[in-house]
């Protein structure tokens, strides 16, 4: 082969592999930009179907047979610009958005990128390795921009504490593996009945969400402060406290959730436990065993309130279900009280009315706003369609506490002779227990003549395969399961949608 067309094939090669950093830096937009989750979510992608992994290896051998043969190194970069099925280079509804900081790690990528390319040109002609190097590159590329973005997301940071100060609201910092963003909503609901409130929105939990909250919402006026903290690992909150210090601090529990990056539960109650260092009042869910210590030894120096979810429990705030209602028992004295239907898990309920006891809400005031408390967007919503059928949105529920309770949830509201039709992708980021759980998942699913399990995707597919078969379907995608559920649903039926995973999931 002359020496112009291997020019032209390590081009095609060096282009091809350059055009599929756009799947990878959509992957790294929907993954919060964290360097190494892009190997993690390569490697989903094999376990969840071992075609992939075959897949790869064939691009492997062939970039190494290209070194010999350049013709052949070019099918391994177009299979590589392919891989992994599924994964799509472009999605039309849920495209990459090209940020500033995108474009930012695109630069730093292309030109990560050209000098890999050029060192093969200038030394060796190795160009059919690029492809290989294209995932390396990519998490190259997000480990050198994550200090620059930091330095360039400080003055919004600066901002935000200097507005905090100058506004001086009473700051509220709520943590936990879940149940953080109901409990912030129940909370600003009751704290609303004294003072005026402002809650970071949704799911902003970290220091750009919470500094842009700031910036754009806090007013003059503002009495309080109600930031949500959520964290990746150690070092997180304790750098969100620096910023905005909180006067309150809570934890609704100690999970799973997040197993997969902190490794073990030792390090995910560490992480958590920096909410609680600067606070004056702390307020714990004292049912989990980790958290009651923690309350005991902040007693000597801080306000504890204690809130826990027994009968019989030794806490400030309980909140327990007494028949078909609710009873709540504020320093012993207990209190008959009605919530609405779509309140999720009574810790929760009971964290939030310890924060607003924490910010001196009157018992009266708390008591008269329990029962308008808002639901959560996506976390238990029921709705009963024309047809009577049912439907839990719980798609923003991914524990398996919460999922065992909208199971149980769903099961208390089917009709005589109906059916619950459970459609779900399972649980992530469990780490180690994470096929355990889903698989209890899917036996609790299918354990009754009653219960159908509809799993969608193929990330927990073997493990949601652990319940009964007669009573399981698979699916491809959420939106073919929920076509085949609504139109063989019928009145009486419940349909819980249990998490829904982001696209970049297999």
């Amino acid at each position: 082969m002359s020496g112009t067309a291997n020019v032209l094939i390590a081009l095609a090669i060096s282009l091809l592999a350059l055009a599929s950093y756009l799947r990878w830096w959509r992957v790294a937009q929907r993954e919060h930009y964290e360097p190494g989750r892009l190997f993690v979510m390569a490697a989903i992608w094999c376990r969840a179907q071992p075609a992939n992994l075959l897949a790869l290896v064939a691009i492997v051998v062939l970039c190494l047979v290209g070194l010999k043969v350049p013709l052949v190194g070019l099918v391994g970069a177009v299979l590589w610009l392919l891989w992994p099925p599924g994964l799509a280079l472009l999605r039309p509804s849920r495209r990459l958005v090209w940020t500033p900081r995108v474009r930012r790690l695109a630069a730093i990528t292309v030109v990560l990128h050209a000098v890999v390319t050029g060192f093969f040109i200038a030394f060796g002609e190795a160009v059919a390795l690029v492809p290989l190097l294209a995932l390396p590159i990519a998490e190259v590329a997000l480990l050198a921009a994550h200090p620059l973005e930091n330095h360039l997301s400080r003055k919004f940071e600066v901002s935000a504490a200097a507005k905090i100060k100058q506004v001086g609201p009473r700051v509220v910092a709520i943590t936990g593996s879940y149940g953080k963003t109901s409990t912030k909503n129940y909370a600003a609901h009751l704290i609303a009945g004294r003072w005026a409130v402002l809650a970071s929105p949704a799911s902003f939990n970290n220091v750009l969400g919470l500094a842009r909250s700031v910036n754009d919402r806090l007013v003059p006026g503002t009495d309080v402060f109600i930031a949500e903290m959520g964290t990746y690992g150690p070092g997180e909150i304790a750098r969100l406290c620096r910023l905005f210090p909180p006067e309150v601090s809570a934890i609704t529990t100690i999970g799973e959730a997040h197993l997969e990056r902190m490794k073990d539960r030792a390090t995910i109650v560490r992480a958590k436990s920096e909410i609680l260092e600067p606070a004056r009042t702390v307020v714990l869910n004292v049912d989990v065993p980790e958290l009651a210590e923690a309350a005991d030894r902040d007693a000597a120096t801080k306000r504890v309130i204690r809130c826990a979810t027994g009968a019989g429990a030794r806490a400030d705030v309980v909140v327990r279900r007494d028949g078909a209602g609710w009873v709540l028992a504020l320093g012993g004295e207990e209190h008959s009280v009605t919530l609405p239907a779509e309140v999720g898990h009574p810790t929760n309920v009971a964290i939030a009315v310890g924060l607003a006891l924490a910010l001196d809400v009157p018992e009266e005031t708390i008591l008269d706003r329990l029962a308008t408390v808002p639901a959560t967007p996506h976390r238990a919503e029921t709705t009963t369609l024309d047809t009577g059928v049912t439907v839990i949105d719980d798609t923003y529920n991914a524990n398996p506490e919460g999922a065992a309770q909208a199971l149980a949830r769903a099961r208390s509201l089917v009709a005589e002779g109906g059916t619950v039709w459970t459609v779900s992708p399972g649980m992530v980021e469990l780490g180690p227990e994470q096929a355990r759980r889903n698989a209890d998942f899917a036996r609790a699913a299918t354990a009754g003549d009653d219960m159908r399990l509809v799993i969608v995707g193929r990330t927990n597919r073997a493990a949601l395969s652990a319940g009964e078969a007669s009573r399981t379907q698979v699916f491809g995608n959420r939106d073919d399961a929920a076509r085949h559920v609504m139109a063989t649903a019928s009145t009486g039926d419940v349909v819980l949608y249990e998490n829904d995973l982001p696209d970049h999931y297999p």
